[in-house]
């Protein structure tokens, strides 16, 4: 998978996994990972599925309707790429903490929901419920910081509500921040992330 790797000064800091929106790229969560922890090395990954030219991390349907069975092949894969990047980076494949947006925070989403040991924690700006009707994993011990918008027209309040009561009835440690936007991040909520992180 195309990426960027960036050591960090701290190596005893979670390395952040920057997941981009629909139609973004390695380059744009960048400036998040410096407000949220410009001590931590940062791995940010481009989308391997291509929308009409715009990169995403797994195909849909429809706006809101996802290809199944292409979001679990991608999250499988995504989860490799972490194992292989761990190696070739040395980093602790145990300790790594997403940050995605909009598409970025879905499949973020799916590795949680999917994969017990794959993230340490995430940051989940706008996400939807990748699957519904699945089991998942026992996620105690992982935080999870639910970004959404009161006006959202992409992802409703109910699906963020829904999220948050599925990752907490998997035993995560769940936050579910407010913004009285739409589906645009914006600066309060990308504050209200780092001070979440700061203290998990």
């Amino acid at each position: 998978m195309k990426h960027i790797f960036q050591k960090g000064k701290d190596l005893s800091k979670p390395t952040l996994l920057l997941l981009h929106g629909t139609g973004g790229n390695e380059l744009d969560l960048l400036p998040l990972a410096g407000k949220i922890d410009e001590a931590a090395s940062v791995l940010s990954v481009r989308g391997n599925v291509l929308e009409n030219g715009m990169p995403r991390f797994f195909r849909r349907l429809a706006e809101g309707v996802f290809d199944e069975e292409d979001l679990v092949f991608r999250t499988k894969e995504l989860y490799e790429f972490l194992d292989e990047a761990s190696q070739k980076y040395e980093f602790d494949r145990t300790n790594i903490v997403a940050v995605g947006y909009s598409n970025g925070a879905n499949i973020a989403a799916s590795l949680l929901f999917h994969y017990q040991d794959a993230l340490k924690g995430a940051i989940l700006h706008h996400p939807m419920v990748p699957r519904r009707g699945i089991d998942l994993p026992d996620l105690s011990g992982r935080s999870v910081f639910i970004g959404a918008g009161t006006n959202d027209p992409i992802c409703t309040p109910k699906e963020s509500e829904d999220l948050h009561s599925i990752l907490k009835s998997a035993n995560a440690n769940v936050h579910l921040h407010w913004e009285n936007r739409g589906h645009q991040l914006t600066f309060e909520e990308v504050n209200a992330a780092a001070e979440w992180y700061r203290q998990i």
